[in-house]
């Protein structure tokens, strides 16, 4: 099994399971280095979130892509809702997402995902997707019903919704912008070079497109992206300036890419805090509103602590998160 990246060519066969007599050809997933830390899932906090979400019928991304942070969040009471049903019908080589082809739409599920969140009393909340490519319209449509349920059942609550390509359709897309989410989000992932092997469906200048899109559809903007997964860090900086000079974006996000299971692509190199303090550095001498960056940052994962017991860094980024949520949430209130 191949996948192209670039001009060159990566085979993934020696990183696949399979059956056969000589046994299975794996790399090994090595040994995390010590600044790669999360918490364990565990607590009152974790089980209370856990319940929830159980009671209601619902996903998560938390537990569906094996997200490392789950124990922290899920403790604080926070979790990134993931709608349209647990199944993806895209493969990227990066997340642990199951793909094939996926159940009956559920046409309920918007409402349970506003009763669950009413429950839940929060200032912002993050909902994200499988990609629905079976879908005419791709899930926009539950995507919107979604958007306004829980802006009615929860009105002080912000809304971040991470969406996929919708294959390039600008009218799918629209639907999900007129039901007005805080912040709207599409991921980039990766760099140009990397895009075939790691987002085998997708186009870079697509995610580019449909991130031009929210902008001038007069969304707050938001896009994330993986290192450690074969890039070098010119490449990031390029990725950086194209999602700047191409789609206005206002928010960034960077995380080290974490090899989910020996059936996915290898980490090519862990990443130093210093490296991601100079990507911030950079995003935000390139014209970004904010950028988070770290090792365990990931693009549902917010400062949602008290700014005052955070770093410097931060404190910086929850200023400015509460600024663009401040904003959007008047304008949605006050669309004239």
């Amino acid at each position: 099994m191949r996948q192209h990246v670039g001009d060159q060519r990566v085979s993934l066969s020696g990183m696949v399971l399979n059956n056969g007599t000589q046994g299975a050809q794996q790399l090994a997933i090595g040994r995390k280095p010590d600044w790669i830390r999360a918490k364990a899932p565990g607590g009152e906090g974790f089980r209370k979130t856990k319940a929830l979400i159980d009671a209601h019928g619902l996903h998560t991304v938390c537990q569906e892509a094996s997200c490392p942070n789950i124990g922290e969040c899920w403790s604080r009471g926070t979790a990134t809702i993931m709608i349209l049903g647990d199944t993806c019908t895209r493969s990227c080589g990066f997340c642990n997402v199951k793909t094939g082809r996926p159940a009956t739409t559920d046409l309920d599920e918007p409402r349970r995902v506003a009763d669950l969140l009413a429950k839940v009393p929060l200032k912002h909340v993050v909902i994200t997707s499988v990609d629905r490519d079976d879908l005419p319209d791709g899930g926009a449509a539950i995507w919107a019903e979604t958007i306004r349920r829980v802006h009615d059942a929860c009105p002080e609550t912000s809304v971040e919704a991470l969406v996929g390509d919708f294959k390039g359709c600008r009218e799918d897309l629209e639907v999900v912008i007129d039901a007005k989410p805080e912040i709207l989000a599409h991921n980039m992932e990766t760099v140009r070079r990397m895009h075939s092997a790691v987002r085998p469906q997708a186009q870079y200048e697509r995610s580019l497109q449909v991130l031009a899109w929210i902008r001038e559809g007069g969304l707050v903007s938001k896009t994330s992206i993986m290192v450690g997964i074969g890039e070098t860090d010119e490449e990031v900086e390029t990725v950086m300036a194209d999602i700047r000079s191409i789609a206005d974006t206002d928010i960034l996000t960077i995380g080290q890419y974490l090899q989910p299971t020996r059936n996915h692509l290898p980490i090519d190199r862990w990443v130093t805090p210093a490296q991601f303090d100079g990507y911030r550095v950079h995003g935000l001498e390139l014209g970004f509103q904010v950028v988070e960056s770290g090792p365990l940052v990931r693009s549902s994962y917010h400062a949602e602590e008290q700014a005052e017991r955070l770093s410097p860094a931060g404190r910086q980024t929850a200023t400015a998160m509460e600024a663009i949520l401040s904003h959007a949430q008047s304008r949605r209130a006050d669309p004239a």
